[in-house]
């Protein structure tokens, strides 16, 4: 779990909220116990107050049909499914043996409901600040202030490429940092196997990570 919160850059005072956010109902069926299912629920609300105060604030000319359309974007099964898969969510899950043999560690909507439960489980342990900041980092990191930008998935998409082949693995990592905290700017390299593929730079390292996947796809066109 250790390795899981430095992911989340966020430390439980209280572990078992962490665990209860990743135990499936399949997991809780099996052992009596409390599913995730609880924390999804607040964790969605949470997650789509913040991603609409936000875009409130960011797009003081859009109207209310456009808001809503890029929130639907920004929250959606996909998108957090791309946040699980940065956060190596699936390997921490608990699973029931069926779930567990049928595929469920790898699964879109149990990964993306996981997300939205740590999402209620940081809220729980730390109040809003801690959950917006989880937020504002890995889910809205693409979006400026003031600039709307198509949301595309290159990680999701480079990792779909790949998975066509067997035994073929990526990997992220930081190749360089610079500037003061308010002005950072981060290149990524992103790696198939031990071969480096593509390369990006960006404002943090979500944004850097998708350009390096970016720059995979391309070379792979």
């Amino acid at each position: 779990m250790l390795a899981l919160q430095d992911r989340l850059d966020y430390t439980f005072q209280d572990v078992s909220l962490l665990q209860n956010a990743l135990t499936h109902s399949s997991f809780a069926n099996e052992r009596r116990g409390q599913s995730n299912e609880r924390l999804e629920f607040l964790g969605d609300s949470i997650l789509g107050m913040v991603t609409a105060d936000r875009l409130y604030h960011w797009f003081p000319s859009l109207p209310e049909g456009r808001l809503s359309r890029l929130r639907a974007e920004l929250v959606c099964e996909q998108s957090l499914h791309a946040v699980a898969l940065d956060l190596k969510l699936g390997d921490y899950l608990r699973l029931g043996k069926g779930e567990e043999h049928s595929g469920g560690r790898t699964r879109p909507s149990i990964l993306a409901d996981a997300v939205e439960a740590v999402i209620a489980a940081m809220y729980l342990d730390g109040g809003l600040e801690p959950a917006r900041t989880f937020i504002l980092g890995h889910i809205l990191a693409g979006v400026e202030e003031g600039e709307i930008h198509h949301v595309k998935d290159y990680k999701t998409e480079l990792q779909e490429v790949i998975q066509r082949k067997a035994d073929q693995h990526i990997r992220y990592e930081l190749v360089e940092s610079s500037g003061p905290d308010h002005m950072k700017r981060f290149i990524m390299a992103v790696f198939l196997n031990d071969e480096e593929i593509g390369r990006g730079d960006g404002r943090s390292k979500k944004e850097a990570e998708q350009e390096a996947a970016k720059a995979a796809l391309k070379a792979y066109q």
